[in-house]
This record gives C-alpha cells, structure tokens and sequence, in this order.
C-alpha cells in the first residue's frame, strides 16, 4: 500500500487511520492538503475518469460538471441511522440500530471496500480554522468528487492538522462509494452501491463517530454537512449547552444603518438559500449573507445568542435558482464551482428547469442522454446542485467568520404551506416561539427520496437531522431561555411564502419582497411595526407592511394575514397527533402552549 507523507505526529489519528486502511484495503492511501495543486489534480483525474466534464471557460470558469448514478440522486433517510446505546436515544423520529450489531454489519461491508481505490484523509474544520466554536473531523473516503466538493464546503487541509495539534480532539468521519474494483477492473464515471437497501448513513452520538457506506452523493457522503454539523452537532450542542441548527444567518440593514441579524429554519427546497442571499426591493435596505444551511448558536458574554456559519461553501439546489429568484446565487456560482445532475448545453455551459433563460435547442441531461425541451422530460434532477465557494457570494457579509459569530435579533420558522398558516406570525414569548418551532410543516420536496406534496411535520426543520430524541430535543430549546434573561433572547417568528388562493396562484411575491416581511421583523424587533394579537400569535396589521411599488390587491393582502379559525383547529389536531409519538418526552411546556391554542381558538369568533 502506497502512502502519502503522513503530515501529523497525532498518534491517535495515525493510528485510526491504520486501523482503516487495514480494514478498507485501499491501493493507497493520500493525506489531502487542502492546497489549489491537490485540488487541480483531482479535479483533473476526475476528468480523466469521466466523473466530471470541464465546463467552457468563457462561461464558468475552473467548473466541472457531474452526473451521479440514477440510485444516488438525494438524501436517503430510510438509510440514515442513529445509532445511540439504546434505543430511547435516538427516539421515535430517527432510525434506531443496536450500535453493536451495525459496527458488525458495517465491518462486513468496509471489509475491502476501497480495493483498487484511493484512501483519502480529509482534515476539516466545521467553523473557521482556531475559533473556541470550531469542531474538527477527519473523513476518510475513497471518492475523489468527494474531496474536490469537500475542499469548497469545508476549511481543509494542512492548517487543520495544525490546529489539531498532536492531542486535539476530532470527529472520525469513514465514507466509502462501496464499490471495491478487482485488479485490471475498469472503474465506472460515479461508482456506487446500486441498490439503495445497501446505503447506509451511519451515526454513533455516543462516541461521536460518522460511518456511511455506498452513496457519493451530498450530504450522504459529505460528511462534515448535515452528519457532523447537524445530528452529531446537535448531540455535542445538547452536552455543552449551545444549539446546532438547520437554519440560514442574514444580515439586515435598515436606511438608517442599523443593522439586524436574523436565523430561520426552513425545510429544504423552502426558500433558504433565497432568504440568505437576498437582494432587497426597497429602497436604502441592503442585506448581506453569512450562512445559507447551517447555524451553530450558542449564549455570548453579553447574554445575546450568536450565531455561526460552520460551513465554508453553498451545496444548493439548482432548479428554480435564477437572476429573478437569486441572482446573488447566479454570481456566486460563476466560477470555481461543481455542479451536480444538472443539463450540459453543446456550448459546454449548464442549464436547468426554472433558471430563467431559454432552454438549449438540445443538450445533455442529467442522466448523460441526448434531451431536448420537447423530450418531455426535466433535463436536470429536481435535487440537482451548485457547490460553490461562500467567498465568492457578492454579498458575503464582512463578519462571517468572525470567530465568535454575530448577534442573533430575529430567529424565523417556516414552511411551504398553500392554506391556513399566515404570511407572518410573531410568537408571544420564548415558549410559544419554541412552540411554533415544534409544530413546523411543510409539503415534501425532492431534497429527500419519496413522494413530494405530502405535509410532513418537521419540527424546527429538523427532523431528518436532529440526532437525539426529539422530545430531548425541544426541552433543550426551552431550557436556552434558563441561560440568558428574556429580553436578551431573539424575537421568533413563523412565516409562509406559500400561501395560495383558489386558483392555486401564490398570493405572495417572494424572492426579494420578503425583504418587506422582514423589514416588519426589524420594527418588531425595535418595538415598534404596528400588530393585533390572534389566538394564534402577533400579525402585522395590513398597513403595517410596506407595500408601496408591490403588485398585491388588498384583498390578497388581507387574505395572507387572515387567521383562518377552522384550519387552525384542524392544525391544532394534526399537532397533537404529531405529539403523541414523543410519549412522556414531551415537554409539559409545549402541552400547556397547545392547550392555550386550542383554548383561544375556540373563544374566537
């Protein structure tokens, strides 16, 4: 086995990684540096391979374009286990297995899966390289796409080892493609295990460990993504007292310079990278991005919480990114970016579904078929991606890395919901915030296998993520408000693009006019912006949102904040069921603020 120079004198990582490498039986093992060489290089080979297509320079340059197996296309959840000691741990919301009987089932499966293959050690840094809130790991993986996407959404490399240090603690991250190649076997453009029922993401909250085994693709195999800095981060978070979140960060200016910074968790496909990165339509407000996926919040000495972006890059959705709905994202994508299931045009540029301009007359899509427009077909994968440096967002704001982070006024929730839920909500106090967090819903959408238009319950966004039992889950929300005094806390509010009139037409604008929603959650947040009290929470008053140069009737308007009392019964119900399945985990808190709803909704007339 050839191994590259071993950069570190960490005796417990060298030894793991040994311990690896005997298990994987890789051709050889490479220690990644993090350096634009290494990455060229693999960039290169990849090309070679047939794994990624050079995109023409004129257009994107230093980018590539791949295509994954037709099986390995999104998240797989029905593979994603948490593998706590016991089976409470991981309560109801997460697959449970016997952490025994997977690490058997697991040494099985790695048992030489690396043949052939290239074993890589990346050391990463989840927040920025030294910060007293940054977490390390170091993946091994045998997936070159692996690497070049990790080198973007990660800090990694040689300074992380030196951060590291020869007693620092780190998360051990094991990621394999499964699929060992024989001697003289030629190798295919995206290996992979086929057979989804052989995928496995693997979690041990305990001994904060991360095994995933047979998909290349996302936050399957980007382990530093939603497996460390989402479900283990949120098991350390709950340990030492901080929050790690599935939430976008913001920062919002007012004409008048006071700048706000606002956190909100959506499901995915729900608007965050829009929100993140948004180009506000009214005059004097500009807003700048820190974050688009990942928040890691913890109680500052002032007693305000702070908020960090951990990650380094934007893994987003292509379809429906466009200069309309992002073009903060467009710009941020012009070069140095990978992009994933997506339509190769016969200019070597990218198109997708929802980008704005004019299809190609033909291209290639995502599946590496001839496609036209008229093919009657999508071109590219509805979960097809950008990895792309955050560096390079035209508005990445001055303090995104700031090693402490920045201060948190606002907190939203949201959720793709077509009826009851209004345009804007304010909570009443923490709880009824933490509440409107636990009572999060959302239709599907294609970032997770399954059907899409379905209401699911995903408390705070974090369902497919959270990596400890969920009842656990909102307790330690509630217990943050034991840590700081009241008025330090963030204001919280829940909020709905989505809403749809009869003829199923969005009565909401979107995109760059939320800006408008939030400039009311900046005057909430002064004391100000005029609002009633419902049974359901604080709405602004119709007048209260600046509407001025918005194409939206005053009956559309007074539709989007309408508190729709029997819907809201119904919804009450649907929470409760979504309850039961906590048992006695249930905070008493969130019974009390269901009660009181239910309560108030049947006084209302």
């Amino acid at each position: 086995m050839n191994h590259s120079a071993t950069p570190t004198n960490h005796s417990k990582l060298l030894a793991w990684v040994e311990e690896i490498a005997r298990l994987c039986k890789p051709e050889r093992v490479h220690w990644c540096d993090g350096s634009q060489t290494e990455y060229d290089t693999i960039c290169n080979q990849l090309v070679e391979s047939g794994t990624f297509t050079r995109l023409n320079p004129d257009f994107h340059p230093n980018s590539f374009l791949a295509r994954s197996h037709p099986s390995d296309v999104a998240r797989v959840e029905d593979r994603t286990y948490i593998c706590s000691k016991n089976k409470e741990g991981a309560g109801p919301t997460n697959n449970w297995a016997d952490p025994a009987e997977m690490r058997q089932r697991l040494e099985g499966l790695f048992n030489g899966c690396m043949a052939g293959r290239t074993l890589y050690v990346i050391p990463f840094s989840m927040g920025p390289i030294g910060s007293p809130v940054a977490k390390i790991g170091i993946e091994i993986t045998d997936s070159p796409y692996v690497v070049a996407n990790m080198r973007i959404m990660t800090r990694m490399g040689r300074a992380v080892l030196e951060a590291l240090g020869s007693k620092g603690s780190f998360v051990p991250c094991v990621h394999s493609v499964g699929a060992p190649l024989k001697p003289n076997q030629g190798d295919v453009a995206w290996p992979c295990e086929p057979d989804p029922k052989n995928k496995y993401i693997v979690h041990f909250p305990e001994t904060r460990e991360i095994w995933s085994y047979g998909s290349g693709y996302g936050g399957n195999a980007l382990l530093g993504k939603k497996c460390l800095a989402l479900r283990i981060a949120s098991v350390i978070a709950r340990d030492e007292g901080w929050l790690a979140e599935h939430m976008l960060i913001v920062g919002l200016t007012s004409p008048n310079n006071k700048k706000y910074y606002i956190a909100a968790a959506f499901p995915s496909a729900c608007g965050k990278t829009n929100l993140a990165m948004i180009t506000p339509t009214m005059p004097g407000w500009t807003a700048r991005c820190v974050g688009d996926d990942i928040a890691w919040i913890r109680v500052g000495k002032d007693g305000r919480l702070y908020a960090v972006n951990p990650e380094a890059g934007f893994f987003g959705v292509a379809p429906g990114t466009s200069m309309k709905s992002n073009s903060n994202a467009m710009m941020t994508m012009k070069a140095n970016t990978i992009f994933t299931n997506v339509v190769l045009t016969p200019e070597g540029d990218v198109w997708w579904e929802g980008m704005g301009v004019s299809p190609p007359a033909t291209g290639i899509d995502w599946e590496g078929k001839p496609w036209t427009p008229a093919s009657g077909q999508k071109g590219a994968h509805a979960n097809s991606r950008f990895t792309a440096p955050a560096r390079q967002c035209p508005v990445i704001d001055p303090d995104w890395e700031k090693p402490e982070g920045v201060p948190i006024s606002a907190i939203l929730f949201g959720g793709r919901r077509p009826s009851t839920i209004p345009l804007i909500n304010e909570a009443f106090d923490w709880n009824h915030g933490v509440f409107m967090g636990s009572a999060c819903g959302s239709e599907t959408t294609a970032a997770a296998l399954g059907k899409a238009g379905v209401l699911r319950r995903d408390p705070f966004a974090m369902l497919p993520f959270c990596g400890y039992h969920m009842g656990d889950y909102f307790g330690h929300w509630l217990s943050m408000a034991k840590k700081t005094k009241p008025e330090k806390l963030p204001k919280v509010f829940f909020v709905n693009w989505f809403r749809k009139n009869d003829g199923d037409q969005f009565l909401w604008p979107g995109y760059g006019d939320n800006s408008r929603v939030m400039k009311w959650v900046c005057e909430r947040i002064e004391g100000r912006g005029k609002a009633v009290e419902t049974p359901i929470g604080i709405l602004p008053t119709p007048d209260a949102l600046d509407t001025e140069g918005l194409d939206v009737s005053p009956a559309d308007l007074k539709e989007l904040l309408r508190v729709d009392i029997e819907g809201w019964k119904n919804e009450v119900e649907d929470i409760a069921k979504s309850y039961e399945k906590l048992g006695s985990k249930l905070p008493a808190a969130l019974k009390t603020q269901l009660e009181n709803l239910r309560a108030r909704l049947n006084e209302a007339k």
